[in-house]
């Protein structure tokens, strides 16, 4: 296993750190790691809010679903989907006088940038992730930057084409986070399939989640559910924070839309 390898395996989520910074030599080692990351034509359609104003983090971990740890983090780090930019260059290209001289309305942004868009930024954002691990700096992505978006788009004065769609925290985990056990992934049985999709049924439901089966019923939680599934509806799927995020994505698209 080369080293590359041992950082993809031995990374985990840390929501607790020391009060060691990072320092502008990683910070910025990080940076270009993040910006060398695949993008679709070269565009780079995405930007990076740092966050380096405490105030804003103080707003953020109550808005992101009052995470008071995203508040303690020494590095803030906003991935947007962003067109924006490309939008605003077109313009200023003349790009809207070409399209009169042909005949056509220019193209404004539609629901297959802003995907294109997302997926670049997440990209960059787990060059990010892996960057950071590879110096020894804990992450843990923030979608619940998702949510709240009236309050988002004016807190960081976020324009018409660009979408906050994942935010991270970086630090340098305590020990307590250093020692805590990794969690467990599907087999990749349940994950990857040859050339056409498979859809499970229940026997392999269950071999799917034996394992998260008993630590549910040996950690017993007192929601009533009776199985994984009934867990996950209730405490994650069917929560208040993820109708909150549906709405807010739905207010997002209406505004990228309009």
């Amino acid at each position: 296993m080369n080293e590359v390898m041992q950082v993809l395996m031995q990374r985990k989520s840390v929501r607790a750190y020391t009060d060691e910074p990072i320092s502008a030599e990683v910070r910025e080692a990080i940076l270009q790691a993040t910006l060398r990351a695949p993008t679709a034509g070269n565009l780079m359609l995405y930007s990076i809010l740092d966050i380096t104003d405490q105030a804003i983090k103080d707003r953020l971990a109550v808005s992101c679903d009052h995470q008071p740890f995203i508040a303690r983090a020494p590095m803030v780090w906003l991935f947007l989907a962003d067109y924006q930019r490309w939008y605003d260059y077109f313009l200023a290209s003349g790009v809207e006088e070409v399209c009169a001289q042909r005949g056509e309305p220019m193209r404004r942004p539609a629901e297959g940038d802003l995907f294109l868009a997302c997926s670049d930024a997440l990209i960059a954002a787990q060059n990010a992730v892996v960057a950071a691990e590879s110096f020894g700096i804990g992450s843990c992505y923030i979608g619940d930057i998702m949510e709240q978006y009236e309050v988002h788009k004016e807190l960081l004065g976020l324009p018409q084409y660009v979408f906050p769609i994942c935010m991270l925290v970086f630090g340098h985990p305590t020990q307590q986070q250093k020692d805590r056990e990794m969690t467990t992934r599907f087999d990749s049985k349940f994950i990857v399939f040859e050339n056409r999709y498979h859809r499970l049924d229940k026997p392999e439901f269950e071999e799917m989640f034996a394992e998260r089966e008993a630590a549910r019923v040996k950690g017993h939680t007192a929601d009533g559910a009776q199985n994984v599934g009934q867990a996950t509806y209730l405490r994650k799927f069917n929560a208040d924070f993820t109708k909150e995020m549906t709405r807010s994505v739905k207010l997002i698209l209406q505004e990228w839309l309009k």
